[in-house]
């Protein structure tokens, strides 16, 4: 059986391409489950996490076919609502790295992303009251908290599609690179994520996602879990050593 999701797996970072070209990468049953799967071994073994898609697409939507036999009972469920929140709640940073559609459901598993970035050819949108549906995956609420209540609204209540150039002017990407350069930009951001200490950014992915009321509270007790650890130490040490370093070697005359 051919796997949903291509899987490159580093020390540090994990990348995960949908692979179903046949239907422009496609959210169906399998690909959620290969999502849970993925979830479930990052959970256990934190790194970053790329999502990305193959063949310039990153995903043009759920699998209709399939949505068209779900019922009410399988909208309780949330079938991609549970996989798309289980992403956003990882560890450690996950970033989009979108080229093509990113539609419907495939738009909102970009939106679960902490980080995206994307290409002059990205498509966003979410057409789904075309279908006499709503996007229920996460769409009405983190979009609203990316691009502003009003841009969520006309996008979500049209179905407008938006280029990568509105996308990066609206905040829904936070930077555009041509389609060769895509993952490249990905992995640079990775490799700045990794140099920093993981358990302070693992914090600091957590008080981000954190509620309003528990602000600034949970930022203090953080900090107090932060201030007390060696890597904290080692790191302001190495870093004022440095700057000694710098500062005697400025004060060396060459002739």
């Amino acid at each position: 059986m051919a796997e949903m999701l291509q899987i490159e797996r580093r020390d540090d970072r994990v990348v995960a391409a949908l692979n179903r070209p046949e239907v422009r990468n496609a959210i169906d049953q399998a690909v959620i489950d290969e999502l849970h799967a993925l979830c479930e071994e990052l959970e256990e073994n934190p790194r970053v996490l790329i999502l990305t898609g193959s063949d310039g697409v990153f995903a043009s939507g759920a699998d209709i076919g399939q949505l068209r036999d779900r019922d009410a009972a399988d909208a309780r469920r949330g079938v991609n609502t549970t996989a798309f929140r289980r992403i956003r709640a990882l560890p450690m940073p996950v970033i989009a790295a979108v080229d093509g559609y990113a539609l419907g459901g495939g738009a909102e598993l970009a939106y679960a992303a902490d980080i995206r970035i994307g290409t002059p050819r990205v498509r966003f949108g979410n057409p789904e009251t075309g279908l006499g549906i709503i996007a229920a995956a996460g769409a009405t609420w983190r979009l609203p908290e990316i691009i502003g209540h009003a841009r969520a609204s006309e996008l979500l209540l049209t179905g407008r599609i938006i280029d990568g150039e509105e996308a990066l002017a609206w905040g829904l990407l936070s930077a555009l690179h041509e389609p060769g350069d895509l993952m490249a930009a990905a992995h640079a951001l990775t490799d700045r994520i990794c140099a920093n200490g993981p358990r302070a950014t693992a914090l600091t992915k957590l008080v981000l996602l954190a509620p309003a009321d528990q602000h600034p509270g949970i930022e203090l007790e953080v900090q107090a879990e932060l201030f007390e650890s060696d890597e904290k130490h080692r790191r302001m040490t190495a870093f004022l050593e440095r700057r000694a370093d710098r500062a005697r070697a400025g004060e060396v005359k060459t002739p």
